[in-house]
This record gives structure tokens, C-alpha cells and sequence, in this order.
């Protein structure tokens, strides 16, 4: 069963983003921000799905601390800042997808098939 790491500081979407990705499969663990998200890495994951804008850890810090533990991690960043995650100083790791809020959950069920098929 494919795992994803997911972290989302807005309680309400990390709650329906996670039970989405549930119902279409997958196993979810689901982190209110990056340092727990940190924590959470003592465990293996197919993707990481991160907001970038968070307390704490951000998520380009996040992602970046993932892929060196993980390198096959898959990385999607879902957030209102794309052009922060698309910058190429950002640091934030090659081949990571940037979808931009507002997003519906179908559409982020349906990238994530995509991206897992790949």
C-alpha cells in the first residue's frame, strides 16, 4: 500500500485532504505542521504532501530533510505560494510538483494516482 506523508497546518484541510487520499487507497499519516512531519520521518513513505507556508519547519525545509533521508520520495507541495516553491533559489528539492490552492480533493486524489503510476 503506497504511505503518504501529509503536512498541512489548517486543521480542516489536513482533515479532508487525509481522508480523501484514505478512501482512494492510500495509507495516510497526517502532521499539523513540518516538525512533526520531521519527526514522522523515522518511517518509510512513498510521498510527501506538504503546504510550504507553516509554523515551525517549513515545507521546503521539510522536503528537503525528506529527500535526504528518502531519496525515493516523491514530493508534492500544495500551497497558495507557487511562485515561493518554483523559485530556483527556494532550495526546494528537483522534480518536487507545486499544485496551487485553492485545489478540489478530486483533483489532488486524481495527481496523486498520476503521480504514484509514474
Amino acid at each position: 500500500m503506497t504511505r503518504i506523508l501529509l503536512a498541512e497546518d489548517d486543521d480542516d484541510l489536513r482533515r479532508f485532504l487525509a481522508k480523501a487520499l484514505e478512501r482512494a487507497g492510500y495509507q495516510v499519516r497526517a502532521c499539523a505542521d513540518g516538525d512533526e512531519a520531521l519527526a514522522a520521518l523515522d518511517s518509510d513513505y512513498d510521498l510527501l504532501l506538504t503546504d510550504i507556508v507553516m509554523p515551525g519547519t517549513d515545507g521546503i525545509e521539510l522536503a528537503r530533510q525528506a529527500a535526504a533521508r528518502q531519496p525515493r520520495l516523491r514530493i508534492v507541495f500544495i500551497t497558495g505560494f507557487a511562485a515561493v516553491a518554483l523559485s530556483p533559489n527556494s532550495g526546494a528539492p528537483q522534480g518536487a510538483k507545486v499544485l496551487s490552492k485553492p485545489i478540489h480533493l478530486r483533483d489532488i486524489v486524481a495527481e496523486v494516482e498520476k503521480l504514484m503510476a509514474a
